[in-house]
């Protein structure tokens, strides 16, 4: 009898839980979109219930796509985003709404820290910028504008660990996503309350959870979550992982050769190292699944969210035209963006709807349009744009490393050959594409196979769960024409740097 495994996963927009069997096929899949709450300006929010309701259909739709038994399945893992915030209340119920990760309210928090020299001080046991979704600025900022919401908290989450409290009843934090929330001293690999007490937060170390790693059982899916979700009583749960390292690590990134670029919601771009980088230069170090290594990130709400923004709000006449055509919108815009040549236009798209790689409160823009710009085309400068913005990070990134054999190319992305080459060209690096659509849960799935035993470790796992399906070389064809873009997008994003503070004070 085959051994099923099944991933979850809580990204920022979506909830999908896919099953795998042990050579990494899936066997069937379920999703549910979530709505966004936006209840004020820079505030991004989910119903923590509808949240958790939205997980137990995407399981049994996934069950009964698979053809499968619950019972079928040996094991379960989560991941999800990263950053953001998930507060259980004392009372049995959650204590707030859900924070995503592109929430900005508490984008006051890093600069005033960097001024008064905290970050300074807390360097040494973060080892990360401090960002304004991390749940360290949020808890600061819910102690600041909202303390009876702190006062009546139980546990701090963050997503895919409040989906695994509700699936087995049993609170832990997994360290990959806890080493990132700035709550965390990653040398010691433990909470620290003198950080906390550091940031103004003491009282919080009695909310967070045990702490776990990604491959060790956190409990078992309890009769309640059962009758919810389909899944059998007693099915062990795994820790999971944060999502991108899910990602990394379903794309076989489990040694030091390789970059992952994931083009998601955010731009993440990351590598694996057995030591951090100290000298300030990237945004964040955190702990990765497998034991020993790092991850250093660099990231940004900068990738592929902002293409599905423009989609949503500009190309309804596209959707008509796709459905006619019987295709999907992306499919529609990927050949709308891959029939202009690169140097055919050179529109600035500043993938900034969520926030800027350095300023939270930047803007999204398009710089340069003129009238004999087609659809085309600014559907092109989008995809360039967000390929960009990547290249920031990467760059940074490369810095502190020698030149990878490939960029392992995962997210939204990676689903469009156009797009493909278009990072290819921009980054001047190999692209290498995992066969596996949904990595995310891939990866988390891997995590539940070794906890059942059917894998000693995540290496293992990925021999047998990964498989890389195709490699595009860059193309040096059009390198000056990238270079010269890419040195055009950063400057206007250095030039509008200093007028986003006056949008955000009403100037």
């Amino acid at each position: 009898m085959a051994s099923y495994f099944m991933g979850i996963d809580n990204g920022g927009t979506l909830t999908k839980a896919v099953i795998f069997d042990g050579r990494g096929r899936a066997a069937g899949s379920g999703a549910r979109k979530v709505p966004m709450l936006m209840p004020a300006p820079g505030h991004t929010e989910r119903d923590m219930g509808a949240l958790w309701q939205a997980n137990c259909a995407a399981i049994r739709e996934a069950i009964d796509k698979a053809g499968i038994d619950g019972k079928d399945i040996r094991g379960v893992a989560c991941t999800g985003h990263g950053k953001g915030l998930y507060l259980w209340g004392k009372d049995g119920r959650p204590a707030h709404n859900g924070i995503v990760s592109t929430d900005s309210r508490a984008w006051a928090y890093p600069p005033m820290w960097t001024r008064d020299g905290t970050v300074e001080k807390a360097f040494p046991r973060i080892c990360q910028r401090v960002l304004a979704c991390q749940p360290v600025s949020l808890l600061c900022w819910f102690k600041d504008n909202r303390p009876e919401v702190l006062q009546g908290v139980q546990w701090v989450f963050e997503v895919k660990d409040y989906v695994r409290f509700m699936l087995t009843g049993e609170a832990f934090a997994e360290v990959t996503d806890y080493s990132g929330s700035g709550l965390m001293n990653i040398r010691d690999a433990r909470f620290d309350r003198d950080l906390l007490e550091l940031f103004g937060i003491g009282e919080v170390y009695d909310m967070l959870p045990p702490l776990a790693y990604s491959t060790e059982s956190c409990g078992a899916v309890t009769p309640e979550a059962a009758r919810a979700t389909g899944l059998a009583a007693g099915t062990p749960v795994a820790a999971g992982m944060f999502d991108i390292d899910a990602c990394a690590v379903a794309a076989d990134v489990t040694d030091e050769d390789n970059l992952c670029v994931i083009a998601g919601t955010w731009s993440i771009n990351e590598y694996i190292s057995r030591q951090p980088v100290l000298d300030g230069s990237v945004m964040m170090n955190s702990l990765f699944c497998i034991p020993g290594y790092y991850l250093v990130e660099e990231s940004s709400p900068t990738s592929a969210g902002n293409n599905e923004w423009f989609t949503e709000l500009f190309l309804q006449s596209e959707k008509s035209v796709a459905a006619e055509r019987g295709m999907g919108i992306f499919d529609l815009t990927s050949e709308m963006a891959g029939s202009v040549a690169p140097d055919a236009q050179d529109i600035v798209f500043l993938p900034h709807i969520y926030g800027s790689n350095d300023n939270p409160l930047a803007r999204a823009c398009f710089v340069g349009l003129q009238a004999s710009h087609s659809r085309e085309q600014i559907v092109r400068a989008v995809f360039e744009g967000i390929a960009l913005g990547h290249r920031v990070h990467v760059e940074r990134l490369l810095k502190s490393r020698s030149m990878p054999r490939a960029v392992r190319l995962a997210g939204g992305a990676a689903k469009s050959p156009v797009w493909t080459r278009i990072f290819a060209d921009v980054l001047g690096l190999p692209i290498e594409v995992v066969e596996a659509e949904e990595l995310g849960t891939l990866g988390c799935a891997m995590a539940a196979a070794v906890a059942s035993g059917e894998y000693k470790d995540l290496k293992e796992a990925a021999k047998n769960m990964v498989k890389i399906k195709g490699r595009i070389e860059p193309d040096g064809t059009f390198a000056a024409v990238y270079d010269r873009k890419f040195a055009l997008h950063k400057e206007v994003s250095e030039l509008l740097d200093g007028i986003w503070q006056r949008y955000a004070a009403g100037q």
